[in-house]
């Protein structure tokens, strides 16, 4: 209990600090889950020891930790922008999610391979950090300073694409898993994966559509009181998230189903103070699970893997998805600088921490793909962290105009 204490101690501190200089921050090259990052890595065993957490421990509360955030961060992605207006995304985003997230898994299973490990691990590896993050992507596509200086084309291809992703990203997982795990069978886990799916988006169509329509009412017979209607869509992604869990469906795509249909049905007026408290959320909810990962973050298994960790690095960073974006910017309908853009600001984090956590709880029980997972986040949260805010008045400088 004393430790879960200490988390709630810094968390909640950390967290008013942070919000006092909220405004502050938008304008530096730090980000709130760099910050939480830091903070674990300093309680952890390595430095002060004050936090400790065994394995036993650590991954349930990676598991479900990520699942909650991730749920609350798509149904904030799927509410950021009229559904109306991503019509003109289609294209874009089916590239995006059926031709970038497959290479960017291969790819980064490629890179896995510098560190030795063995093929099927590798793919695992890379088929966990394929998916983009909303709660990283959010830091660089939210707020005042992202709606001045970034074209709102450009923050909805990000925006929907990490949303869409985190859930789609199942499948990939899911093969990788049955190549290093044969004993699971590959048909009954398509079978699985299938129904995951599709159960999710039944699920997402069913319950968020309910719950736009009684909004709608609601606002009608004026029975919704303020209060209320500023956590509903959080109430909702956790709702969703539950019943499809029960049903045994993937829950982070159900949840950005449910929202993208609650937000087909409700107005934008209806919406706008919704999507304010789901922003600070998705900012704020972060420092407890980076908190918890940067005390948990395996250096001793950084260090074997040898000078090979660091090239694993580079390649992640610079390989996985930068290439194929800028291979494929005329048919996303992207200029050279949006395309490098959307390239390097597709970042790993919450997503990938989940997917590592789902594997070592569906049995895989190698140390290096923890490892070798966690130096990839940690790298993409530093980089990222340090990079969003240039990146960003860099982009606003060079349109034209800017």
């Amino acid at each position: 209990m004393e430790r879960l204490y200490l988390v709630l101690a810094v968390t909640g501190l950390a967290g008013a600090v942070l919000a006092l200089v909220s405004r502050s921050i938008r304008r530096m090259p730090l980000s709130e889950p760099l910050i939480a990052l830091g903070l674990g890595v300093g309680l952890g065993p390595e430095l002060l020891g004050l936090l400790e957490i065994g394995p036993d421990l650590r991954d349930p509360l990676l598991l479900e930790g990520a699942r909650v955030l991730l749920a609350g961060s798509v149904m904030a992605a799927a509410l950021r922008f009229p559904v109306a207006g991503l019509a003109s995304l289609v294209r874009p985003l089916v590239l995006l999610l059926v031709v970038v997230m497959p290479l960017a898994a291969l790819a980064s299973g490629a890179a896995a391979l510098l560190l030795g490990l063995p093929l099927a691990l590798a793919l695992l590896v890379g088929a966990c950090l394929s998916p983009t993050d909303p709660v990283l992507a959010a830091s660089v596509v939210t707020g005042e300073p992202a709606e001045r200086d970034l074209p709102a084309r450009l923050r909805r291809v990000l925006t929907t694409e990490s949303g869409a992703n985190d859930g789609l990203a199942l499948p990939l997982v899911g093969v990788a898993l049955v190549a290093v795990l044969p004993a699971t069978g590959f048909v009954d886990a398509v079978v699985r994966l299938g129904w995951e799916v599709v159960g999710s988006v039944v699920v997402g169509v069913v319950l968020g559509g309910v719950a736009g329509w009684a909004v709608r009412g609601a606002v009608r017979r004026r029975s919704l009181a303020r209060g209320p209607e500023l956590v509903f869509t959080l109430l909702l992604a956790v709702g969703v998230l539950g019943v499809a869990r029960v049903a045994k469906t993937d829950g982070v795509l159900a949840v950005f189903v449910a929202g993208l249909a609650y937000n087909r049905l409700v107005d934008q007026d209806e919406r706008g103070s919704q999507d304010a408290i789901d922003e600070a959320v998705n900012r704020y909810a972060v420092i407890p699970l980076f908190l918890v990962l940067g005390a948990v973050l395996p250096w001793r298994e950084w260090v074997d893997f040898g000078p090979a960790a660091v090239l694993f690095v580079v390649v992640v960073l610079l390989v996985r998805r930068l290439p194929f974006v800028l291979a494929l910017a005329r048919p996303l309908g992207l200029g050279w600088r949006a395309a490098v853009f959307v390239g390097w600001f597709g970042p790993v984090g919450v997503s990938g921490l989940f997917y590592l956590a789902h594997s070592l709880h569906e049995g895989v029980d190698d140390p290096r793909l923890f490892a070798a997972g966690t130096l990839a986040i940690a790298a993409n949260v530093v980089v990222f962290g340090l990079t969003s805010t240039p990146g960003r008045n860099r982009y606003a400088r060079s349109r034209p105009g800017g």
